[in-house]
């Protein structure tokens, strides 16, 4: 299969500390190592890209323009390490709403697919929730990957033969470490 290889993040959790419906630029954290970690992916040829539910829209809790704003401080902390991500996709809805995007719907990663030649047979799916694993499955990645920041612990026990192929590490370079090795 031709096309580009890719790595789709979760965000909150992921990339950036997990704080609770995260809406405000100014409390944007980035997991410590998170930085250096993307950057050795991007650095290897890897295409990047955040796939990221955002329900607090649907819930009300804050606005899409307030969800584009911290999304902006997220690049830009990532932009101190070197790292561009090539599109942010979301999915506004709360759990409780038709959604055609809301994880672990494949569609967000089907779509970075079409409009940016993705070859997902040698992508993975990164994120601290078992709909992340679900997602990167539906889509028919490489390999789904938990991260055990954020919910990735808690969330580790709802994994079963069911969710496979995936694999579970501690951080982001250790992913990373992972992803370039199989990469030669």
């Amino acid at each position: 299969m031709t096309g580009k290889p890719a790595i789709f993040f979760d965000r909150d959790g992921t990339l950036i500390v997990e704080t609770g419906y995260l809406h405000e630029p100014d409390k944007v954290e980035l997991i410590p190592g998170a930085g250096e970690a993307v950057s050795r992916l991007a650095k290897d040829g890897f295409e990047l890209f955040i796939v990221t539910n955002q329900a607090g829209i649907g819930r009300g809790y804050y606005t899409e323009e307030q969800m584009h704003a911290t999304n902006s401080c997220v690049c830009e902390k990532f932009s101190n390490f070197g790292v561009t991500f090539r599109k942010i996709y979301f999915a506004p809805e709360a759990p409780n709403q038709p959604s055609r995007n809301r994880k672990p719907s494949p569609q967000m990663i089907l779509d970075a697919q079409a409009d940016f030649s993705i070859n997902l047979k040698d992508s993975y799916m990164v994120g601290d929730k078992a709909l992340d694993i679900e997602c990167g499955n539906n889509a028919g990645v490489k390999m789904s990957v938990l991260v055990r920041t954020g919910y990735g612990q808690e969330h580790e026990s709802q994994l079963s033969q069911v969710h496979q192929p995936f694999i579970v590490v501690d951080t982001l370079n250790e992913f990373a470490n992972i992803a370039l090795d199989k990469a030669k």
